[in-house]
């Protein structure tokens, strides 16, 4: 099986990088849609980086092997895999370091993620070592939350963090969501909140909003 990650560029040469995370059981492919939808020519040459998680079975899902950047032991957050979230960390920031290698700074790159890829997105983008240009974070939560303040790294304190949740989402509740945006924002993190009128999805309004807080934050 071809688990490279999906790459989508938008113009010849890209000077900037979207690397998006996908949710439990899904894959790269499933956010190609939003991807296109996405008008970024303001900004110049994009190149979209859409990886697979791993195969392993999930807890919750009564062990069934799936993709997924970590096991899930329960609802609610009760106990984290603190090992299988550590492991994906190290697989996402080498694909920071492969964009880097090809010419696109970190402060051009932004980190995304929905669901799990969420999570990945903040345990991973607030203690990367770098200043990267922007975090994602569509109807997620922050892991592993107790350990931020002590793990994170200086150079992202001040990068934008762009957090969206839908009001109805029965998979990861609303409270959950604002309980994480107010925890990163008691740490003096500049975080933009959305809330939208949908359940564990992604609707037009907030591919809108997405759309504009990307062009702000890989403004030339």
């Amino acid at each position: 099986m071809d688990n490279r990650p999906i790459e989508i560029e938008t113009a010849g040469n890209p000077d900037a990088s979207v690397i998006v995370l996908h949710g439990l059981g899904a894959s790269g492919d499933d956010f190609v849609p939003v991807c296109e939808q996405l008008d970024l020519r303001p900004v110049g040459a994009v190149r979209y980086v859409l990886p697979h998680a791993p195969m392993r079975p999930v807890t919750i899902n009564n062990g069934y092997v799936m993709p997924a950047w970590y096991d899930i032991l329960a609802l609610g957050g009760q106990g984290e895999d603190e090992a299988g979230l550590r492991a994906s960390q190290a697989l996402i920031e080498e694909l920071i370091a492969r964009e880097v290698a090809r010419g696109v700074p970190g402060g051009r790159i932004v980190l995304a993620g929905f669901s799990q890829g969420c999570a990945m997105t903040l345990l991973t983008g607030l203690r990367h070592r770098d200043r990267l240009a922007g975090l994602v974070g569509m109807s997620g939560y922050l892991p592993l939350a107790g350990a931020t303040a002590t793990e994170r790294a200086p150079a992202n304190q001040g990068t934008p963090i762009f957090l969206a949740h839908g009001r109805f989402d029965p998979m990861i509740p609303l409270p959950r969501a604002q309980a994480s945006r107010d925890a990163l924002r008691a740490l003096g993190y500049d975080v933009q909140w959305h809330e939208y009128a949908m359940e564990h999805s992604v609707c037009m309004e907030e591919i809108a909003d997405l759309q504009q807080f990307l062009r702000e934050v890989l403004a030339r």
